[in-house]
């Protein structure tokens, strides 16, 4: 069983940063694919990014390509987001979640096998 704690999340004004953090219980943690998920109100979840076991790949929803960054420090048991110049469009309720086939680094929900409680991110414009 894996528990996942997301924190950091907060009130922004476009322009600015965040980052958040999401740390993992289990010793396995290094070996599993991470990625972050945002959920805005009367939307569907979606895909942000996704990062593999090694730190050695990384994907992204083309929506944030450039302005955040997936990282990992194993050793920590914690995944990152790191957020910049976010935009009113980036509000939604952010989760972070894991997947014990760690490879290919994937996309879809359903390929997660567990999730945290979400963190609330919210940019002001």
């Amino acid at each position: 069983q894996v528990q996942l704690v997301e924190s950091g999340g907060g009130l922004v004004q476009a322009g600015g940063s965040l980052r958040l953090s999401c740390a993992a219980s289990g010793r396995t943690f290094s070996s599993y694919g991470m990625g972050w998920f945002r959920q805005a109100p009367g939307k569907e979840r979606e895909f942000v990014a996704a990062i593999s076991w090694s730190d050695r790949s990384t994907d992204y929803a083309d929506f944030v390509k450039g302005r955040f960054t997936i990282s990992r420090d194993n050793a920590k048991n914690t995944v990152y987001l790191q957020m910049n110049s976010l935009k009113a469009e980036d509000t939604a309720v952010y989760y972070c979640a894991a997947a014990t086939t760690a490879w290919p680094i994937k996309r879809r929900g359903d390929d997660y096998d567990y999730w945290g409680q979400g963190t609330q991110v919210t940019v002001s414009s």
